[in-house]
């Protein structure tokens, strides 16, 4: 290898050396509460639109009953009750994510129904389950961050 050939290859090792350095401490700065904003978006919504599903207005479906009867069939639950409380709880909980309210409440009522889930439901799915556990996880952590009803109680009463 040349001179100049060693000069070019050091001085792209030293760009990009350089480059990474300044994106790794722009990520290494990001706030937490961002990262609670964007994780109580996102599982809101995933939750939200599998509740949508089984409920026509107020009312859980002849559908949603039947899916908890047949392919769901929680060993612990009558299918009504079942189909009911994940309703509720599918609508609820994102609320209280979007709201940032009680967002560790929320967060881990949803993990709760994420390990029924995952146990007795679609143990397949388990990449999913793991990737909707992680943000809750955090949540339970780090709580709603200062976009939150949470962080504006907190300064005001606490």
């Amino acid at each position: 290898m040349t001179t100049l050939t060693q000069s070019k290859s050091m001085t792209v090792t030293h760009t990009l050396k350089t480059h990474a350095a300044k994106l790794l401490g722009i990520l290494d700065a990001t706030p937490s509460s961002v990262i609670s904003l964007i994780a109580r978006i996102g599982l809101a919504g995933v939750f939200w639109r599998s509740g949508q599903t089984k409920v026509d207005g107020w009312q859980v479906t002849d559908s949603a009953i039947y899916l908890f009867e047949e392919e769901y069939a929680l060993p612990f639950l009558p299918p009504e009750l079942a189909a009911n409380l994940a309703a509720l709880a599918e609508h609820a909980l994102p609320v209280l994510l979007i709201l940032g309210l009680a967002t560790r409440f929320g967060a881990a009522g949803l993990l709760a129904m994420t390990a029924v889930i995952q146990i007795f439901v679609y143990p397949a799915s388990w990449p999913d389950h793991f990737t909707w556990a992680a943000g809750l996880v955090f949540l339970i952590a780090h709580g709603g961050g200062v976009f939150s009803l949470d962080h504006l109680i907190r300064k005001r009463f606490m």
